[in-house]
C-alpha cells in the first residue's frame, strides 16, 4: 500500500511539472504575440522545454504501463505517441524564422496540451488522496472500488 502512495506522489510532481511546463510554453507565445519578446528569444524558452516535456510525459506513461493502472494508462498513451511521431518527423522545435507564421496554430496546440495536463492532473490528484487516506484508514478493501 505505500507503494501505491509512493507512485501518486511521484506522479503529482511529474504532472504538476507538465502543466507549468506547458503554461510556460502559452506565456512565452503570449508574450510574442504582444511583442514583449523577441522571435529567438521565444523559440529558445519554448524549445529548451520540449525534450524534457517528451521525456517527462513517457516516463509517466511507462511508469502507468508497469504498474498495471490501465486507466491512467490509456488516457496518457495518444499524448506519448503524438509527442512520439513529432520527435521521429524533427517537428518538434520551434523555428524561428516562422514562428510569427505559425503561433495561432501554437498557442491552440498548447492550449489543448494544457488542458490535457489539467485533466490528467485531476485525476492523478483524485488518486493520490483516494490511496493517502485509505492507506491511512489500512482498510484495503475500500481501495479496489474505484
Amino acid at each position: 500500500m505505500a507503494w501505491d502512495l509512493f507512485l501518486w506522489i511521484i506522479s503529482f510532481f511529474v504532472s504538476l511539472a507538465l502543466v507549468a511546463s506547458v503554461f510556460y510554453q502559452v506565456i512565452c507565445l503570449t508574450d510574442l504575440e504582444a511583442d514583449y519578446l523577441n522571435p529567438f528569444e521565444t523559440s529558445t524558452r519554448i524549445n529548451r522545454l520540449v525534450i524534457p516535456e517528451f521525456v517527462l510525459q513517457g516516463s509517466l506513461c511507462l511508469l502507468f504501463l508497469l504498474t498495471w493502472h490501465w486507466v491512467f494508462f490509456l488516457v496518457a498513451v495518444p499524448v506519448t505517441v503524438y509527442h512520439a511521431m513529432l520527435f521521429n518527423e524533427r517537428r518538434y522545435l520551434i523555428d524561428v524564422t516562422e514562428v510569427f507564421r505559425g503561433i495561432s496554430f501554437e498557442k491552440k496546440f498548447r492550449f489543448t496540451k494544457l488542458g490535457f495536463y489539467v485533466f490528467l492532473f485531476i485525476m492523478v490528484v483524485f488518486r493520490l488522496t483516494l490511496s493517502a487516506v485509505y492507506s491511512f484508514t489500512e482498510d484495503d478493501d475500500l481501495l479496489h472500488l474505484f
